[in-house]
Parts: C-alpha cells; sequence; structure tokens
C-alpha cells in the first residue's frame, strides 16, 4: 500500500523535479518507508512506500528489464504468485518476489488487457517509452483512488487530492454543482471533484494516455471501463451447495489477504461480517489473530460487547479504544486528507481504530462489503416493502396511515423505528428511484432549496443532483429485479465513493493497509448471481451470509439488531461540541461565503440543540463544507 503521483508534460517540456517531489511528499503518510522517483523527459513517476511484501526487492518506481517500462503502484495484487510461472515462461524475467513485477510483466504480455488477470486493489500508472504512452487503472471495486487533471499542459494524478494540489499550476475553482451534490449524497460522485477540472478515475476503468505523433487522440486521455458486475443469469442452486460454495469460496478470499511480510491483524468491529472474517482467518492461521475494535459510552452505538464474544470464541489477541466526543479534536487532520468535503461520521472512528491498530500491525483484514454483496442494510428489505405498500388502496394509504405517520415527531433519532417508519412512508409511494434517493439523501430538494441562497440557486440554475442516481437506476437492466437494481446502485455509488473513501483514508493516514475478502470481485461475482431468497428471505437480511455466521459465530453475536458504524455525534453536538458547531457554522466566516442562508442554518442548529428535531446528519454535513472552506480555500 503507497502513494503516487505523476506528471506528463504534453509539450514535451522537461518534468519541474522539486514539484513532483512535493506532491509526494504530500503522500509521505500513505508510504512512510521509502520514496522513489523516475524521470525520463517529459515524464516523471513518483512513489512513497510502505512496506508489505517484498520488503528489500519491491523499491518502486519500478522497471522492467531494459528499463522501457516503468509503474509506480498502490495497492496490492494477491494472485501474483499465480501470474509469476505463466509469465516466466513466456520469457519475462523477474528479478524480485514483489507483487509490482507482475505487473510490468503482464502488461509487457498482454497490454491494457493485464487487468483482467489481476485479483486485488489497485491504483497505478505505467509509462511505456516504447509507445510513448501513459496508461492507468484502478481496480473492479474502487478501493484504491486516481486523481487526475490537466493543468499548464501538464497530465497530472496522484492518491489523494492534496498530493495534486501540491503542484502549482492545480487552479482551486471551486465546482458550485459538485457542492449540491455533496448536500445530496454526503460525497461528490466520481468522476467530479470538488474542483472544476480535477477527475477521479473511475473504478473498473482504464486511462490511456498516448503520446506519440500519430495516434489518433494524442495528448487526450482516453477512459474505458474494463469490468462490470452483473447479476445475471442466476445461479440455479439450492441453499446447501450455495452455502458450500461462499465457504469455500470466501476462505480462498481470505487465505489470499494473509500474505504479507509483516505483521497482520483484523479490524473487528463486532458485526457478522468482520466477525466472519475474523473466525475464518482464526482456523487459516497458526496463532491467535490481533483484532482491534473501537467503542462509545453511549450504549446504544457501542458494539464492544459483540466484538469480545467472537475474540473469546477464537482466543484472538484482542485489542479496544473507546471514542469520546474530545476525539473531534481530529477534523482538521482528516479534511485534509480527504480533500474534499465528506459527510460519513464514521470516518471519525475508522481514523481512530486504524491509529490503534497500526500501532501493532501493519496490515488489516475487515468485514467492508458484506453489506452490498449479501443485501445487509434495513433499506434494501425497505426498497422490496414499498412494491408491496404501493398495492394497497390509495385512499387507505393517503386517507388514514399516511397522515397518522405525519404525526410522528421529527424530533426522534433518526435511528429511531418510529422516525424509520416515517421516513419509509413519505417515500414509499415514490418510483424506486427517487424513493431510494429520498432514503439516501442528506437534505431533500425542498431541503436544498430552503438552504441555499439566491444567488447560490442561480448558479445550480438546470443542475439536478438527484440525476446521477437515477441514471444509475435507469442503465441496469429492469429485469434484474428491484433488490439487484438496487445493490448494483450502490456498488456504484455509495460503496467507491463513500465507503472505501473512509477506509482508504482513515487506514492510509495512519500507514495502515485494509484488505477486504468480501470485496474480492470473485466473491462479489458469485454473490451478485445468488437467488434473491438467498439475499433476503422474509425479515432476514444477508440470508446466505448469516447461515454461515451460524457456523463460526457465538449465538449472542448474531441474533441482535444491526448497529452498523455509527457515531453519536448527534448528542455530542448538543453537548460537548455545541462550542465547536455554533462557532463554525453560525460564524461570520461561514455566512460571507454565500451559498448558504445564514438564518436557515441557525434555524437548523436551534431545532437540533432545543431537540425539537433531529439534523445530526444534515449539520454534520455542513460541518465538514465549512471546514473544509476553511483547509482549502481561505
Amino acid at each position: 500500500m503507497c502513494g503516487i503521483a505523476g506528471i506528463v508534460d504534453l509539450r514535451g517540456r522537461p518534468v519541474d523535479r522539486p514539484a513532483l517531489v512535493r506532491m509526494g511528499d504530500r503522500l509521505a503518510h500513505r508510504g512512510p518507508d521509502a520514496k522513489g522517483f523516475h524521470i525520463d523527459g517529459g515524464v516523471g513517476l513518483g512513489h512513497r512506500r510502505l512496506s508489505i511484501i517484498d520488503l528489500a526487492g519491491g523499491k518502486q518506481p519500478m522497471a522492467n528489464a531494459d528499463g522501457t517500462v516503468w509503474v509506480t503502484f498502490n495497492g496490492e495484487i494477491y494472485n501474483f504468485a499465480d501470474l509469476r510461472g505463466p509469465l516466466e515462461a513466456r520469457g519475462y524475467p523477474f528479478a524480485t518476489h514483489s507483487d509490482t513485477e507482475a505487473i510490468i510483466h503482464a502488461y509487457e504480455a498482454h497490454g491494457a488487457k493485464c487487468v483482467e488477470q489481476f485479483r486485488g486493489m489497485f491504483a497505478f500508472a505505467i509509462w511505456d517509452s516504447r509507445r510513448q504512452r501513459l496508461f492507468a487503472a484502478r481496480d473492479r471495486l474502487g478501493k484504491k483512488p486516481f486523481f487526475y487533471t490537466i493543468a499548464d499542459g501538464q497530465f497530472l494524478f496522484a492518491s489523494e487530492m492534496q498530493g495534486l494540489l501540491a503542484h502549482p499550476a492545480v487552479e482551486r475553482k471551486i465546482d458550485p454543482t459538485a457542492i449540491d451534490d455533496y448536500l445530496t449524497y454526503g460525497y461528490v460522485p466520481a468522476p467530479r471533484t470538488i474542483f472544476c477540472g480535477v477527475f477521479k478515475l473511475p473504478p473498473a476503468h482504464t486511462l490511456t494516455l498516448d503520446l506519440a505523433a500519430d495516434a489518433p487522440n494524442r495528448a487526450r486521455p482516453q477512459v474505458e471501463r474494463y469490468w462490470s458486475l452483473h447479476y445475471e443469469p442466476k445461479t440455479n442452486v439450492r441453499e446447501p451447495e450455495a452455502l458450500e460454495q461462499l465457504t469455500a469460496i470466501l476462505t480462498e478470499a481470505v487465505r489470499l489477504r494473509l500474505v504479507a511480510d509483516v505483521p497482520l491483524g483484523a479490524l473487528l468491529s463486532g458485526g457478522v461480517d468482520s466477525s466472519v472474517v475474523v473466525a475464518l482467518m482464526s482456523k487459516l492461521s497458526s496463532r491467535p489473530v490481533k483484532t482491534f475494535s473501537i467503542g462509545f459510552d453511549d450504549k446504544a452505538f457501542n458494539e464492544l460487547p459483540f466484538a469480545r464474544l467472537v475474540a473469546e470464541r477464537y482466543q484472538t489477541e484482542h485489542h479496544e479504544l473507546v471514542v469520546r466526543p474530545d476525539a473531534l479534536t481530529v477534523l482538521p487532520t482528516l479534511v485534509r486528507h480527504y480533500g474534499e468535503p465528506f459527510a460519513d461520521s464514521s470516518g471519525v472512528p475508522s481514523y481512530y481504530v486504524a491509529q490503534l491498530t497500526r500501532q501493532h500491525v501493519t496490515v488489516a483484514l475487515n468485514g467492508d462489503g458484506g453489506d452490498e454483496c449479501f443485501a445487509g442494510y434495513d433499506r434494501y428489505r425497505g426498497m422490496l416493502l414499498a412494491e408491496r405498500y404501493r398495492r394497497i388502496a390509495r385512499p387507505l394509504r393517503c386517507g388514514l396511515i399516511e397522515p397518522i405517520a405525519a404525526l410522528i415527531p421529527d424530533s426522534l433519532p433518526r435511528r429511531s423505528r418510529l422516525r424509520q417508519a416515517k421516513r419509509f412512508l413519505e417515500s414509499a409511494a415514490m418510483d424506486p428511484a427517487d424513493r431510494y434517493l429520498n432514503w439516501v439523501s442528506f437534505f431533500t430538494p425542498r431541503q436544498r432549496a430552503e438552504l441555499y441562497s439566491n444567488e447560490f440557486r442561480a448558479e445550480l440554475a438546470g443542475h439536478d443532483a438527484g440525476g446521477f442516481l437515477r441514471d444509475l437506476f435507469a442503465a441496469i437492466n429492469p429485469g434484474a429485479g428491484l433488490l439487484d437494481r438496487t445493490l448494483a446502485v450502490d456498488v456504484q455509488s455509495y460503496l467507491p465513493d463513500d465507503l472505501l473513501v473512509k477506509v482508504d483514508i482513515a487506514t492510509m493516514a495512519n500507514a495502515l493497509e485494509a484488505r477486504s475478502p468480501l470485496l474480492d470481485h470473485v466473491v462479489m461475482e458469485f454473490a451478485a448471481r445468488l437467488p434473491a431468497n438467498l439475499k433476503i428471505r422474509g425479515s432476514t437480511l444477508k440470508y446466505l451470509l448469516r447461515r454461515l455466521a451460524e457456523r463460526l459465530l457465538p449465538a449472542a453475536a448474531l441474533n441482535r439488531r444491526k448497529m452498523g458504524f455509527g457515531v453519536p455525534v448527534g448528542d455530542w453536538m448538543r453537548g460537548e461540541l455545541k462550542p465547536l458547531v455554533n462557532d463554525t457554522l453560525l460564524s461570520e466566516r461561514a455566512a460571507q461565503r454565500g451559498y448558504l442562508k445564514p438564518e436557515t442554518v441557525r434555524e437548523l442548529v436551534d431545532q437540533h440543540q432545543s431537540r425539537t428535531q433531529d439534523h445530526t446528519h444534515r449539520l454534520w454535513a455542513l460541518l465538514w463544507l465549512e471546514l473544509w472552506f476553511r483547509e482549502f480555500i481561505d
């Protein structure tokens, strides 16, 4: 796991080495063990290394035997040992035992199609001097980031926004539509970013930049998709057989991720997904697994007791940390690392569990992806229930049920059953795309209209923030079924743009490598083609994965309500963090930005702090946005 950066001068000017060094230095946290640079005229590649495999021989940027192909690489190719034999048989010599060298020779052998052979997480850039071509790629699910832009006739790329912004040619011009998108989803959806002209390479895509004089698209980045997750045709499999297949596939995915030349452990949240991973790790390991967990004083958010049950069952070497409000002193650091506004408050405990874990190991497995693979969120079940609800006679729905639901007070916590029931009924009669958009939005269109200043609304004329999610729904074959369509939307939006960003930033800020067996693309492909009744059956979410968990975990760790990785910031913002919220959001400095109506922001703060309404997620999104302005714009 590392940080990468690069410069390709489209006019053939020599690379500004100090600028490339600055870009790499901004990524030092991602790779504190070593740094390296390769400059070839108008092309420069930079690398910061976190040494995991082949500690002595894996230095980067790395070249092929004759020095005509160079790569800078962030990630892990878990099947690199399997790739090595066939490549050696074709005459490609290996000088190291690193997975990086497998990328070089796979590219030499297969060109752009090399990515189809890789099983792992990766973002890399290859400079092919013979063809005068830069070839870059990002892994199938988007675990590793890749930002790029063209500025002053130079193609620039980096693992994080702050690496890109270290180059003096990059302009910090805010895209106003990105702010609208952010306040809708809590993130800026790829491929756009908060800055005009700066982009994210989407997951499962390659980027080719040809500089050859006769290239048809010379000096223009060509972005192409190389993989998609297919939910059809469905696997014709009975439950017992499916359970055995899942056990074998997931065990293999865990085994592949245990290869490391440094200490290794696991992030154990206490939920089903991470607990299953720890159980399989324990069965594959000859020594106790090191496990790490985060908790809170608030019992409604604290999963430590459940994590302990699993740790005791498998006799792990267990470590715990309780996160309290003063933990938010880390916010300025996190804002800088994310580089864009990011409203997922679980980024805070993710950072602290990564910090705790890094004190003991360099690599940690986690349970990310289980919900998106096997259907673990309440909203998936809600989408199916809504279709049944729509069959109820309209007079009964509109004349009785919905008026009663409207009486449920907004002051109830967002996680309460009654509040969730109200939210469900408010959206159930909508078409699936708009319903889902309403459920996942931080601010609805009406709320954003009330929040934005007249000037900002004028800037947004014609922009439809909801179009991103609606387009995803529209692009998926309706015959796939509503559950699979919803899963597919999350795999292309929430998973890469929120969840995986959070994990990458939280871990790499602490020089920790995170590995996700449930996001192995072979596991994902298996899960996608399972029949819907093996994902949700009755009221049981993640049905098949839970059947596996029943074989591995204590009953008490299974028979409980899903908690997620929430943070009690709603209560914190009424208590210890009240001064931070008020001094930041209600400041003259914030009001003068001109995007938001100060009186609406004050109303949100007053309603939340007086407990007349729960605006936890909205206030968090606004707090992060203002802190981002102060870090990157002021």
